[in-house]
């Protein structure tokens, strides 16, 4: 499945009874060349108080974090599974429940918990210099920075996101968990992003919550206002809605497209 560009191979742990996936296998089976390839795995199953739950593990095996545009095409892969009776959906993932609503077709809406530890236009210290940056947490870790910063322009298609996000991926400020770094321009008040994720350890075509974390950041420092479309690498646009009253970032949303690529089976 792809979601926005993001994509995951699915499995529906109802259907594979005992699977067990191992940081190996999953390492594996997103390899792009020897397995079937993708930025993570998604597991669904039925489960009591809710529709089902998830469980997200990125590319190279790790968990932990939330996953935005996995989180769009797990409720997608769930009405597919007939596992989802209406529009409205609840499912638990990282023993939290979530919300979202199959909003039309392959369109799907994900409602985020409220964001934590924002702080804006702090001084990062990178390759000799400051740079002006901002962070937030919308279920993952996000640094998000204008390239303008880096002396760019806007010229966001040339920008060196693996280079650069490679080493602040890993900056200290960050240690000891590391964070997902984000590189946007804002056009006609539309953010073009590009982001490098911690655990796939690469540029993604898109990041959910990546894209949620450049809607906030861009709606407090360049005055975007909500809902915010982002395009990502892949071209294809994500929508981020979100309330801000008393400093308070409330009500916030992820919609866009979640498609299934193929299905089939793989032997273990």
């Amino acid at each position: 499945m792809n979601g926005a560009g993001n994509d995951f191979i699915a499995f529906d742990r109802d259907e594979n009874p005992g699977l067990t996936l191992s940081a190996g296998l999953i390492q594996k089976l997103c390899d792009r060349y020897f397995g079937i390839g993708g930025d993570g795995v998604i597991t669904i199953a039925r489960t009591d108080g809710a529709d089902f739950s998830m469980e997200y593990f990125n590319a190279d095996g790790s968990t932990g974090s939330l996953c935005g545009n996995g989180a769009r095409c797990a409720i997608r892969f769930a009405e597919l599974k007939g596992t989802v009776a209406a529009r409205q959906v609840k499912f638990i993932c990282l023993n939290e429940i979530y919300e979202g609503e199959i909003v039309d077709g392959e369109t799907v809406k994900f409602y985020l918990k409220n964001p934590s530890r924002l702080q804006l236009n702090f001084q990062l210290y990178f390759d000799g210099k400051n740079v002006t940056a901002s962070f937030i947490n919308t279920g993952s870790p996000h640094v998000v920075i204008n390239i303008a910063e880096f002396g760019a322009g806007t010229d966001l298609a040339s920008f060196d996101v693996a280079g650069i996000g490679r080493k602040l991926r890993y900056h200290e400020m960050f240690a000891p968990g590391g964070t997902n770094v984000n590189f946007f321009t804002v056009e006609n008040s539309i953010v073009h992003l590009r982001t490098y994720e911690r655990g796939v350890e690469a540029e993604t075509l898109a990041c959910g919550t990546g894209a949620t974390a450049a809607a906030i950041i861009a709606h407090s420092i360049a005055g975007v206002s909500s809902p915010v479309t982002i395009i990502p690498t892949s071209g294809k646009k994500l929508s981020v809605d979100f309330i801000v009253k008393d400093n308070a970032i409330t009500h916030v949303s992820l919609t866009g497209p979640a498609e299934i690529n193929f299905t089939g089976e793989i032997e273990n």
